[in-house]
């Protein structure tokens, strides 16, 4: 209820080559064409609408909501505040939103930002993202403060830029979606309650090794032939970063209209655990087991079932679909935000 108030080629690694058995599944029919961005909404950059998960980090959202609140209240006209109940709740808070030409604050993680960044563009809205859960990995890929009173207050002089909105499955997302070995290291991150940020993904990551088997998986990339990868993880990222700090995609472009496909192949526990410091900074994709692709669509499937996580929750089982909608979203973003290909 709403209450008033040219980037360098990247040497590849050493793939599996297709396996005859067991046969991997047959790709789904190719998708059609993504759509055109949405029309423009009029929109009242006074009139605001913060849409928070009062769950958002353990209760942080919600314990920063009303220093959120004074802060737009020094420039805004118009502030209100719409608790939601669940993702699919704060997706229509937004398009109710939209609909009243307001600006769209979403107040709370990854996932929270990731739903209501699909209302938003389907309505062709105005979405401003604050950092409120535990993650919040697409804010800091925006170069926003860790601190959401501090966005609030400089939110007034940010600028409007178009950027790229992803899907799973049909689901929209921000960051990264990922599967394979990130699917068992979210499952336990998901349930740490006494970590946050990098820690609990870390911790989570560590717990997974362990058990962890090497999974056969097919890749298809826009029109390309199948690829056969025996190794750990699949990843489709819009934004650089994941679970919470981790660089996974250094070169991910938010408005560049391309996905940027990271593939990690099969390496020893010992390798992988060597391997893993080097995420934080981005230093992994210069190493001879992990392979960027760069496309509008991958198609992936895999020898034993999975989700395909993003921005923290599950959007879809394999095998899966994930497309980019070039410029479907409209944002606030600070003024030197760093994107090149910002529109």
């Amino acid at each position: 209820m709403t209450e008033p108030s040219s980037r360098p080629a990247l040497s590849p690694p050493a793939l599996s080559p297709p396996a005859p058995s067991p046969p991997a599944p047959s790709p789904p029919a190719p998708s059609p064409p993504a759509p055109s961005p949405s029309a423009a909404a009029e929109v009242d950059r006074g009139l605001l609408t913060v849409v928070v998960n009062p769950s958002a980090g353990r209760g942080r959202a919600l314990r920063l909501l009303d220093g959120v609140r004074a802060e737009l209240d020094r420039w805004a006209a118009d502030v209100r505040v719409a608790p939601t109940r669940d993702l699919a709740h704060a997706g229509r808070l937004a398009a109710e939103a939209t609909a009243q030409g307001r600006v769209v604050v979403a107040l709370g993680g990854d996932g929270l930002a990731g739903a209501v960044a699909g209302a938003v563009a389907r309505s062709g809205g105005l979405l401003a993202v604050l950092p409120g859960g535990r993650g919040n990995d697409f804010a800091r890929g925006l170069g926003l403060s860790a601190d959401p009173r501090r966005v609030a207050a400089d939110l007034a002089g940010f600028r409007e830029r178009r950027g790229d909105l992803p899907e799973v499955g049909g689901r929209p997302y921000l960051g990264i979606a990922s599967v394979g070995f990130d699917s068992d290291v979210q499952v336990i991150a998901n349930r740490t309650r006494l970590l946050r940020g990098r820690h609990v993904y870390t911790y989570a990551a560590l717990r997974a090794v362990a058990a962890w088997r090497p999974v056969r998986f097919t890749v298809t990339v826009d029109d390309a032939p199948p690829r056969a990868l025996h190794g750990w993880t699949v990843a489709a990222a819009n934004a650089a970063y994941y679970g919470g700090g981790m660089r996974f995609a250094p070169d991910a472009d938010l408005a560049d209209g391309l996905l940027e496909i990271v593939l990690i192949s099969r390496t020893s526990r010992l390798t992988f655990l060597a391997l893993f410091p080097r995420v934080f900074t981005g230093r992994h994709v210069h190493t001879r087991h992990v392979r960027v692709l760069r496309g509008r669509r991958v198609r992936v499937s895999a020898d034993r079932p999975f989700a395909v996580y993003a921005d923290g929750d599950p959007l879809a089982d394999l095998p899966a679909e994930i497309v980019v909608r070039p410029g479907a979203l409209r944002l606030l973003v600070p003024a030197g935000a760093a994107v090149p290909t910002w529109r």
